[in-house]
């Protein structure tokens, strides 16, 4: 996590736990010759435009006051998406039931990729059922194994 993300976190967890929100994920990245700060936030029924406005306006407010961000940056505050990133052991044990898309540091049993739905985390371990072809098999990936996660769409 960078300084800039960190002192984000920082500014915006009061502003959301105000408005029973949940942080998602922090990004502040360059795109051509623009930055970006977006901030991406949650709840249980999913969050709507208003929401993210009032976020917005608010946490524009703070770092408007503390200008932890040396450079011009555009400012955007929205929902994870259907395809929301899996992040922390909470956000895994959400998911248990759902499909996902996991990516892996290193291979396990010769694959980086995996899909399906995930029947079961314990803090340590995450099951993954896959189809392959006609069967199903389960994976297990050790949680420290992952780089990346996010829930999946199916289309049928």
């Amino acid at each position: 996590m960078s300084k800039v993300t960190e002192e984000v976190e920082q500014l915006v967890t009061p502003i959301l736990s105000d408005l029973q929100l949940e942080l998602v994920e922090i990004e502040y990245v360059k795109e051509g010759k623009d930055w970006f700060l977006r901030v991406f936030i949650d709840k249980e029924t999913g969050v709507d435009i208003e929401e993210c406005g009032v976020v917005s306006e608010r946490l524009s407010e703070k770092l408007d006051e503390i200008d932890p961000i040396p450079y011009n940056y555009f400012l955007e505050v929205s929902s994870p998406g259907a395809e929301r990133p899996l992040k922390k052991e909470q956000d895994f044990m959400k998911a248990i039931g759902k499909n996902v898309f996991i990516k892996t540091y290193e291979p396990i049993d010769g694959e980086k990729t995996f899909e399906g739905v995930l029947t079961d985390f314990d803090g340590h371990i995450v099951k993954v059922e896959m189809k392959v072809k006609t069967r199903k098999k389960t994976v297990e990936l050790p949680y420290e194994k992952i780089a990346k996660a996010r829930l999946a769409i199916v289309f049928s």
